[in-house]
């Protein structure tokens, strides 16, 4: 069984047992999250699309802890002056394992 729920305006397809970085959110280490925001369930070859949501429908995950992302690199340079600007930025995400996907519901 699969499904795809949406958290901070981003999708994800989910499956039990996997670990994704989603955007932060503020939970401790251990916390239980649930998304209810579950657009579409597949299991087999039966697939329930919401409209814009899968009523009744939730997935349950453990949160893991915050990590960072890749870090990105901005550089800006002017020719033939000696001006060089380097900046980074790291992005900080969620953890999450995905324990249960709830189907019931319409």
């Amino acid at each position: 069984m699969y499904a795809i729920i949406q958290t901070g305006n981003v999708q994800f397809r989910v499956e039990e047992g996997d670990v994704l970085r989603i955007p932060r959110v503020q939970s401790a280490a251990g916390e239980k999250l649930t998304f209810d925001k579950v657009l579409l369930i597949g299991e087999g070859g039966e697939t329930r699309i919401g409209a814009p949501y899968v009523g009744g429908a939730n997935v349950t995950a453990e949160v893991l802890g915050e990590v960072l992302g890749k870090k990105v690199e901005i550089f800006k340079m002017r020719r033939r002056a000696t001006h060089r600007l380097f900046r980074g930025h790291r992005q900080h995400y969620t953890e999450v394992r995905i324990d249960k996907i709830n189907a019931q519901g319409n």
